[in-house]
């Protein structure tokens, strides 16, 4: 029985090819699309890699975190910069769950409250 305590293990992100397990075609076209999307364009690698990063702590990946953390490194990008990012997805994050409140809003209306 296989130990379910930890399930987020860093090196599993080196293992991430191994998707291709099972369904080899799907995956070659993932990988091509993944590839695709980073190459440079009307964005920067660096761009990119700092929008990744933002991303990643919005959907709250922390294998996407590792990976975006150190490209961003890689590409030029610093504490402070990074740091930026985080923020900026957090405050879209935050304003996300705040606007729903109108529902919340809507249905206390409705309710003649």
């Amino acid at each position: 029985m296989a130990d379910h305590t930890h399930y987020y293990n860093g090196p599993d992100l080196g293992r991430f090819g191994e998707i291709a397990t099972g369904a080899p075609a799907l995956a070659e076209k993932f990988f091509a699309w993944y590839g695709a999307v980073f190459e440079e364009g009307a964005l920067t690698a660096r761009e990119k890699s700092l929008i990744a990063l933002a991303v990643a702590h919005a959907v709250q990946c922390p294998y996407c975190i590792d990976a975006y953390s150190n490209d961003a490194l890689q590409k030029g990008s610093n504490l402070d910069e990074m740091t930026e990012a985080v923020h900026v997805a957090a405050a879209i994050r935050g304003g996300a769950s705040l606007v729903h409140g109108v529902q919340m809003l809507t249905h206390v209306e409705q309710a003649g409250m």
